[in-house]
């Protein structure tokens, strides 16, 4: 927490304990407290006080916000739109919504850096209702159920980094043609960009999270634009213009709203220095370490996020060594304990998943932390990949091609690792075939023949060696 949050927090406790919806003395002391915080949120979002509500996390308003405005149009359309790289937050709430209503989810795919693709996004606020969409419908294929709702786009990605176009998106929302001849409208998910960079000017809704920005956990922000249709998808509660059910945390909410107002006003000195050192490990990392893959846009980029990928290293092991090291950072990787899957995000780019690492700067970081961070880095990396357990290949019955690799039951990266070995014994022109049944080799196969410019010829199954088997080919190009 923000030392500024962390005073207001305190000094709140005395002062704003009380229910604010009470007429008592102390009732009407946190009410003034509460009304102050909402005006100094409202006007860095660039919102009107009474257009903006506290929530009790950045994941309840996401989900209040998806399920209130798909409620309030659900005459209108019932399709709901978002970005193949949004949080798992909003990508759940519009798949329960959407089938809550009888409607469908539909996803738009993005480029290689990350940002959506507005010509996909544009052909699908288009359709006509009988056209089909870009994803399969949930349930109904009604006239209302194929009508857009409502469309879901981040304001910047959380584990790349990456700044969406949210003006041309707003643009076409707008344009649209809908039953009711109105735009549709757009619900923004800030959370990753508050406090960061500017909030986008033209939204319908917009969600954040106060711990994002040096708030205390527990406090979520939605705004949502007077003329947007918003119906209460819960039982009604006359709390928060009856956006937000349950009573407010008082002094949480007013420390929220000290933090934001701090990062706010030191928002472009701390961006500058940020972007110097995002920059700066860009440009190391590539140059010490071997075979790593920067991943996100390197320009239309959050100031303080930096992810790059290290081929042939677990996740798990890279996260593991820098945090004994005293770095911690994350992974979007599938080598991890929690999963066996690979990112969404990192899948829907198309980018490598595995030996994954993900940066976000603390706001007080300094060029002496990176710089040890930096010279620690290679020397942690090599390690990892040095401990990579040999690849226990068994030759099943009758024995495989020659230019045929087993890597059935192994994990990432070894399917890769193993890829990379025996492809030199390959001729130039010649193929060869990895079978594998690890979900993270769908996304690193292809991913590592694109980057050591091979070409990745495509999938098939494989069920004569195990229902999950999948055969890869790869050309070697070099």
């Amino acid at each position: 927490m923000d030392p500024v949050a962390r005073e207001a927090y305190l000094a709140a406790l005395d002062d704003g304990w009380a229910d604010a919806d009470r007429l008592y003395r102390e009732g009407r002391r946190a009410r003034l407290l509460l009304d102050a915080a909402r005006e100094a949120v409202a006007q860095v979002l660039g919102a009107r006080p009474d257009e903006t509500v506290f929530t009790t996390s950045g994941t309840a308003a996401i989900h209040l916000g998806v399920a209130g405005i798909a409620q309030g149009r659900s005459r209108a359309g019932r399709r709901i739109v978002t970005s193949a790289v949004e949080h798992s937050a909003v990508l759940h709430a519009a798949e329960f919504t959407a089938q809550r209503l009888g409607g469908e989810h539909t996803t738009i795919p993005v480029t290689k850096q990350g940002h959506l693709e507005l010509d996909a996004l544009a052909r699908i606020l288009n359709t006509s209702p009988n056209s089909p969409a870009i994803s399969t419908p949930t349930s109904s294929t009604s006239i209302s159920s194929t009508s857009t709702a409502l469309v879901c786009l981040q304001h910047a990605n959380h584990e790349v980094g990456t700044i969406q176009p949210i003006e041309r998106a707003w643009e076409l929302c707008a344009e649209s043609q809908t039953p009711t001849g109105r735009g549709i409208p757009l619900l923004v998910d800030a959370s990753a960009s508050l406090g960061r960079i500017a909030p986008p000017a033209h939204w319908s809704a917009l969600c954040g999270s106060a711990r994002k920005w040096g708030g205390p956990a527990g406090v979520g922000v939605l705004a949502v634009r007077k003329g947007t249709r918003f119906a209460a998808a819960w039982p009604e509660d006359e709390r928060e213009h009856g956006r937000a059910p349950g009573p407010v945390n008082v002094p949480a909410i007013l420390a929220a709203a000290a933090a934001l107002r701090a990062r706010d006003a030191e928002r472009e000195t701390t961006a500058a220095h940020h972007r110097d050192l995002v920059s700066l490990i860009r440009t190391r990392v590539t140059a010490t370490v071997p075979d790593v893959e920067l991943v996100g846009d390197p320009d239309q980029r959050l100031p303080h996020i930096v992810t790059f990928s290290c081929l042939y290293a677990s996740g798990e092991a890279l996260l593991l060594d820098l945090d004994r090291a005293g770095y911690s950072v994350s992974s979007g990787s599938s080598c991890t304990a929690s999963t066996l899957m690979p990112s969404h995000v990192l899948e829907a780019m198309g980018v490598l998943s595995h030996g994954n690492v993900r940066i976000s700067l603390p706001w007080r970081i300094t060029n002496d932390e990176v710089e040890r961070f930096l010279s620690d880095l290679p020397a942690t990396v090599a390690a990892v990949r040095a401990q990579a357990p040999a690849s226990p290949l068994a030759t099943p019955e009758p024995p495989l091609a020659p230019e045929t690799i087993n890597a059935l039951g192994l994990k990432c990266p070894l399917p890769v690792i193993e890829l990379a070995r025996r492809i030199t014994h390959v001729p130039i022109g010649g193929t060869i075939k990895v079978l594998a049944d690890d979900p993270a080799a769908r996304l690193d196969i292809p991913a590592w023949s694109e980057m050591r410019e091979h070409s990745y010829l495509g999938e098939s199954p494989a069920p004569e060696h195990g229902t999950a088997a999948v055969a890869y080919l790869v050309r070697r190009e070099h």
